[in-house]
């Protein structure tokens, strides 16, 4: 990765879009000033970090020139300072190492959250209940808002599925970890005997589709007029006023004879091939949310799994990056920070390994 070239990069896009935000045509522009908005706020830490590194780089070169100084004095405090700037040079390096790794563009995005029973009975249910707690006082803590778009009960408490619309900042860069099964253990109110139980729930996250408003190219749609069927006598119509549009690339067909202005079935028609459109593009959403819920449900097994919450000895693992935390009780509070940047940051790693060996 070369950092310098990347950085200078960064910074002309930033003053670029600076510009751009001062622009009165951009700022009349609601959805391209948000947009612009946006991009510009996001390079901000960047900006700030490459301050620093720049401020470091002038202390060593300055620190180096005073090395040379025939004043131990002088050349004892020129040490300390080059350490310093140095120490903190190739810490600022590391940090924009991260920053400089492409993001996930679903990261942005709000999610579906759905949380189902997995194999464990009744207590199965119970623990997706806690589940539900424990993500929703964690939403809270982020100030996000959510709503249960749909809840099944458990026969004895908790749920059998509960789903959820959330939304927020990066939401989904946050919770997209969450999906798999997560297993627990311990003695469920319902056992007389206190032996400790396995059993899980499932969770499953999924940014959520933005079906943007379609602009349908021209060059992509065949036109055909044609003469509208009527009932005879004055109404019957002379001229070709039916319009139908089929868009070429899908094979879709909309076609207006609505009304008599040819001008009015084209609009009455070109709306009905949006919605068509749109329609398709729903349905293709739904079979790949269907897909990917498969995907990254697994199971539903006690063996399945992605994390495992162990009451008894107050312990929360999560499997993948081996990560243990021996404060359970506070993360069925909520207090997912410390999991959920771990797993930001083996990601991280992984991506930059990826970038350092291109």
């Amino acid at each position: 990765m070369d950092i310098i070239k990347k950085l200078e990069s960064i910074h002309e896009r930033y003053k670029y879009l600076e510009e751009r935000l001062s622009d009165p045509e951009i700022v009349s522009n609601v959805k391209e000033y948000t947009k612009t908005s946006k991009e510009y706020k996001d390079l901000q830490p960047i900006m700030n970090h490459l301050e620093d590194y720049q401020r470091y780089q002038k202390e060593v070169i300055g620190a180096e020139e005073l090395l040379s100084s025939d004043d131990p004095e002088m050349k004892d405090l020129a040490r300390l300072e080059y350490d310093n700037a140095k120490s903190q040079l190739e810490t600022i390096e590391a940090e924009l190492k991260i920053m400089l790794i492409p993001k996930d563009p679903e990261d942005s995005k709000d999610v579906i959250f759905e949380i189902r029973a997995g194999t464990g009975g009744s207590e199965a249910s119970l623990f997706a209940g806690d589940l539900l707690r424990m993500y929703t006082r964690y939403f809270d803590t982020l100030g996000w808002t959510y709503e249960i778009l749909t809840e099944n009960e458990g026969s004895v408490g908790g749920f059998s599925k509960v789903v959820l619309d959330v939304s927020g900042v990066d939401v989904y860069g946050k919770l997209k970890f969450e999906s798999g099964a997560h297993r627990v253990q311990r003695v469920p109110e319902t056992e007389a005997s206190g032996r400790v139980h396995t059993s899980a729930a499932t969770v499953v996250v999924m940014p959520k589709m933005e079906i943007e408003d379609i602009d349908v190219n021209k060059a992509d749609l065949r036109v055909d007029t044609f003469r509208s069927s009527g009932a005879g006598g004055q109404h019957v119509n002379k001229t070709e006023s039916g319009v139908r549009f089929t868009h070429i690339p899908t094979g879709i067909v909309a076609e207006s004879t609505d009304s008599r202005s040819q001008h009015k079935n084209r609009e009455i028609a070109m709306g009905r091939l949006i919605q068509k459109i749109k329609d398709v593009q729903v349905e293709t959403y739904e079979n790949t949310v269907a897909s990917k819920r498969r995907s990254l449900v697994g199971t539903g097994d006690r063996s399945d799994k992605i994390r495992t919450y162990n009451f008894p000895q107050n312990r929360m693992t999560d499997h993948r990056i081996n990560f243990t935390s021996y404060n359970l009780v506070g993360l069925m509070n909520g207090q997912l920070d410390e999991v959920i940047e771990a797993l930001r940051v083996a990601e991280n790693m992984e991506k930059l390994k990826g970038e350092q060996e291109q």
